[in-house]
């Protein structure tokens, strides 16, 4: 492959060549900063961790220089960030056994340049070199604006993919918004109630995020035993843990099908459901 930054990177953590890795991977996660990857595809990393069958892959497709900081890294500059983001992410990428970590090291305004072809090209080529079975990104209707830019430019580069090329599944996951306003029956629910040490650890390896100010590692796991429990008022918890996601996969299956209109069909049945209970019971 042939990545557009001079400063992008592909990290292999047993070592192994980059293609190779490639090549065995069956689940692909694509985020936009370091960390979001561990928060949105956990499931990913579930389903591959300890297994010579599955192999999980992630993609950070910004440089993440831009994050809030206090205490110790209260006077980092953004170049600090960055390095340090990279390396807490290679540290997950190693504790996760991840068969790669890819750094596209773009700024958050290159990504959300939706006339920016670069990010897409990248993208395409790792995808088409690994064509995983299931990509994980960010939901469509996420309120971090780089979250959802990353979203887009990976359906496009999707859709650029010959159909035997692109992935069985592809899953919009919730970061910077929950999932749990969805209607039941349109929610895609990931157990991941197994290895709480290993996501954990997994989020606590951020160090720069967590004493940097934002306790990620506690309100992530929180969000998933809500999930867990919220799920189902009238029966007893099926999982201890749970990631709620979108199947965004009918955008990859039709390219006519626009992604606004998309995840409006999903907030406009929350809305119906809604107004169909306030009229029974008003």
């Amino acid at each position: 492959m042939r990545l557009h930054n001079a400063s992008s990177e592909i990290y292999v953590p047993d070592g192994s060549a980059a293609d190779e890795a490639l090549a065995r991977t069956t689940h692909l996660a694509i985020g936009a900063h370091p960390d979001d990857n561990e928060i949105i595809a956990f499931h990913g990393i579930l389903e591959c961790f300890g297994r010579d069958d599955r192999h999980f892959a992630s993609v950070t497709v910004t440089d993440g220089a831009g994050s809030a900081r206090t205490g110790l890294y209260a006077h980092f500059t953004d170049d600090d960030m960055r390095a340090v983001r990279r390396q807490e992410q290679k540290k997950a990428a190693f504790v996760g056994e991840y068969a790669a970590q890819i750094f596209l090291d773009y700024t958050s305004g290159e990504v959300k340049d939706s006339q920016n072809a670069q990010v897409v090209a990248d993208l395409k080529q790792i995808l088409e070199a690994a064509r995983p079975q299931v990509v994980y990104t960010h939901n469509l209707a996420d309120k971090h604006d780089t979250h959802v830019s990353v979203t887009l430019r990976t359906i496009q580069a999707l859709r650029e993919l010959p159909r035997d090329a692109r992935p069985q599944h592809l899953y919009g996951c919730e970061d910077w918004r929950s999932l749990d306003w969805l209607n039941d029956e349109d929610k895609v629910v990931f157990n991941v109630q197994d290895r709480e040490n290993l996501a954990m650890s997994l989020i606590g390896v951020f160090d720069s995020q967590i004493s940097g100010g934002k306790r990620y590692d506690l309100a992530t796991w929180g969000r998933r035993r809500a999930n867990a429990t919220y799920l189902a008022s009238h029966s007893v918890d099926a999982a201890s843990a749970a990631i709620y996601g979108i199947d965004l996969t009918p955008l990859i299956e039709n390219e006519k099908l626009d992604p606004t209109e998309y995840v409006l069909s999903f907030i406009d049945r929350f809305k119906q459901d809604v107004v169909q209970r306030l009229a029974k019971l008003a």
